[in-house]
């Protein structure tokens, strides 16, 4: 608690002699300080109006702790020292939502917003009121009470079924544990769900990726994706020092409160003890909406958190009842979608990164500015081709944003602010990294070192092995592998199955203590790094395939070998055109594919897995635990982020194979179907040229839960 506080003088519900009284019965002192607590606990984070500082707050949770050590008898998990404890429960266990967890249409300009209005005018003659609220940049969340006490919290997961995450949930300050007595009347049965947005102020984040930078680690991209891995944490206590906060803002069921709209209903929330954004409107005119947005758009930099556009609802829980829904989400409501943020930084450098195939890949060197929640002092500029493209030079004064509110992109530069004497920029003769000669092969935009030893090559090369999607090495991170190659101790992938914990505790990290002492990796982290080491010699043929780094061989195409060919050995005798026969191949892959396996350093390192005990066969899935092949003989294509899911395209494309569908990464007549999640790029285009249906996130969701298309693709 950190807010300017009211006179200190009327810090207590109660009068000197009723305090007297309790202080001599346990029970009641107990049950006076968790009712001073939740009172000030409301004061601070639902009416922003504390009354107490830091200190007197902290001396009544002290005072209750000491009491309810002294007398156990007198627990209760619903106490405010019982954010964090030993209430774990069923973490991350499947919670089934009471309903469905929707999504939202968006509106991407206010011409989109009129003609969600009119839609609303043609129903019922006029404007309804609608609720316009920030929408906010969070992580969605389920909160389950029964008799006015918080027994659950789930992630929205795919809108139906969710994610145990109450051990987490009970760490955030502003989540009451128990709802306020006044509030309790309105509530028709004795359970209700409440839902809203867990989100990380910016200030929190910007601190957080600044430890995670000191030690080493990898920042978070932006606030929402550091609130919902926040949530994810194994350890509650993590959670609860990431400084998460919440904004409630719904109900699953209308019917079990006594509210007639959403405008009551958020000051019942209010009232609950809940926090609720004070930024809301109940608006009668389409000027009123837009007056709304259009004020939300400019203070969106101003605010303490992030929100990426505005929520408009109609208001009443009868006309949105009578409304309904789409497949996808509410007739009875939209998101107005912001323009992604854009700003100017300076170009300090264009410098070269030497990928795991030898690609070399320009990166603007930016002055650090903040775009969309979180600092951008590097973006790709992809190719030679897209640099003159966009002719951005050093020196040049460019336009960033995020694409995705993720990514960073360079759209230009302001050439009436270009220095003189700004010279295009060219690729390099030579590879930064081993001083190799580069080549461009005809028909491809990327320049690559010909180096088989060139460093670069071996750093990526490595990380890629121990990524998620190849061999998953858990730990094995950025700063641990340029330390063991820089070591000499690694220098190619079978290199990891020789480490053992004893010489990986006493890693030197390149960093020393507060005494001048080099700080090692330790026993513990060694500990774990062996034990992921161990256990990736058993992610199967296709991962070893994906991970070992062919030229041209992706996920899916290493998937396709690996259940064509069954064992390295098989794939190793191949000729080049049994390669190209595979469906997805085609000549090109084959010959890359033939080249490598003919190559004996190549084979060497894979004698030496071999050797090693790393399963060079593909595993084959029980037949009892595989499910029903409804999607056999369909192809699909995915683009765009799953965002209401949470789903990577990874994750979505491997629950389709497993119904028995193939994916593929390009669009073709011959495609049956593409999946659309969020700012779906050029292949929801050329999908719809072709005609080739398209389905969005909820549609495929619905075809993940019955196993078929719907009717009509």
């Amino acid at each position: 608690m950190a807010k300017s506080h009211a006179n200190e003088d009327q810090i207590s519900l109660f009068g000197e002699q009723e305090l007297a009284e309790m202080a001599s019965d346990p029970a009641e002192r107990v049950t006076a300080l968790r009712r001073e607590i939740e009172h000030h606990t409301y004061l601070y984070y639902a009416l922003d109006a504390p009354a107490i500082s830091d200190a007197a707050f902290d001396s009544l949770m002290r005072e209750l702790r000491e009491l309810e050590d002294l007398h156990p008898e007198l627990a209760d998990p619903s106490s405010p020292t019982q954010r964090v404890g030993g209430f774990v429960g069923e973490q991350f266990s499947a919670v089934r939502h009471e309903k469905r967890m929707y999504s939202l249409d968006n509106a991407m300009d206010l011409d989109e917003l009129d003609a969600w209005i009119a839609r609303m005018v043609e129903a019922y003659g006029t404007m309804p009121p609608v609720c316009c609220e920030l929408k906010i940049d969070g992580s969605s969340i389920a909160l389950t009470y029964e008799d006015g006490v918080l027994v659950r919290a789930a992630t929205r997961g795919d809108g139906t079924t969710g994610e145990d995450v109450t051990a987490n949930v009970r760490t955030v300050r502003d989540v009451p544990l128990r709802l306020r007595e006044e509030a309790l009347g309105a509530i028709r049965a004795g359970s209700i769900e409440l839902r809203g947005e867990v989100y990380m102020p910016k200030a929190s984040f910007e601190k957080l990726n600044a430890a995670a930078e000191a030690n080493g680690k990898q920042a978070f991209a932006n606030p929402r994706n550091a609130a919902a891995g926040s949530l994810r944490q194994k350890d509650p206590k993590i959670t609860q020092g990431r400084d998460l906060s919440t904004f409630m803002y719904a109900v699953a069921d209308e019917a079990a409160l006594d509210a007639s709209g959403q405008w009551e209903l958020l000051q019942w929330l209010r009232d609950a003890g809940f926090h609720v954004n004070p930024d809301v409107a109940l608006c009668e005119t389409p000027e009123e909406v837009h007056a709304f947005c259009e004020k939300a758009l400019e203070r969106r930099g101003q605010l303490p958190y992030e929100i990426d556009g505005v929520v408009v609802k109609v208001n009443s829980f009868a006309q949105q009842a009578a409304l309904g829904f789409t497949a996808r989400a509410p007739r009875w409501a939209i998101a107005f979608k912001f323009p992604p943020e854009e700003k100017t930084t300076l170009l300090r450098d264009i410098t070269v990164q030497v990928g795991r195939t030898g690609a070399l890949t320009p990166v603007a060197e930016l002055e650090p500015v903040v775009v969309a929640g979180s600092t951008v002092a590097r973006a790709t500029l992809h190719n030679l081709d897209e640099v003159r493209r966009k002719d951005v030079r050093i020196g040049d004064t460019v336009i960033i944003r995020k694409a995705g509110d993720v990514i960073p992109e360079v759209l230009g530069a302001v050439e009436s602010l270009r220095p003189e004497g700004a010279q295009p920029w060219e690729m390099p003769a030579q590879c930064p990294s081993c001083g190799s000669g580069i080549i461009r092969e005809e028909g491809e935009v990327a320049f690559r070192c010909i180096s088989i030893d060139c460093p670069a090559q071996a750093l990526e090369r490595l990380e890629h092995w121990a990524s998620r999607g190849a061999m998953d090495i858990d730990g094995m991170g950025t700063e641990i592998i340029a330390r063991l190659v820089e070591s000499g101790r690694v220098s190619d992938v079978a290199d990891y199955y020789t480490l053992d914990e004893v010489e990986l505790s006493m890693l030197d990290m390149g960093r020393v203590n507060k005494e001048g002492e080099p700080i090692r990796l330790g026993a513990v982290m060694a500990k774990k790094l062996v034990a992921a080491i161990d256990a990736s010699r058993t992610r199967g043929l296709s991962r070893m395939l994906f991970g070992i780094g062919m030229r041209h061989v992706g996920k899916t195409t290493a998937e396709v070998l690996g259940a064509r060919f069954g064992s390295i050995r098989a794939l190793a005798a191949a000729t080049e055109e049994e390669l190209a026969e595979v469906e997805g191949v085609g000549p090109k892959i084959a010959h890359s594919i033939f080249v490598f396996m003919r190559t004996p350093d190549n084979m060497a390192v894979i004698d030496r897995l071999d050797k090693a005990g790393v399963v060079l066969e593909e595993a084959l899935s029980d037949p009892a635990e595989q499910l029903p092949q409804t999607l056999e003989g369909l192809t699909f294509v995915l683009t765009g982020s799953l965002t209401e899911s949470g789903m990577t395209r990874d994750e979505a494309g491997a629950k389709l194979k497993a119904r028995g569908a193939k994916v593929s990464g390009s669009v073709s007549k011959k495609t049956s179907c593409v999946i659309a999640g969020e700012a779906a790029g050029s292949k929801y285009d050329k999908a719809v040229a072709l005609g080739v249906p398209v389905l969005d996130e909820a549609g495929f969701l619905q075809l993940l839960e019955t196993g078929v298309l719907p009717e009509g693709l």
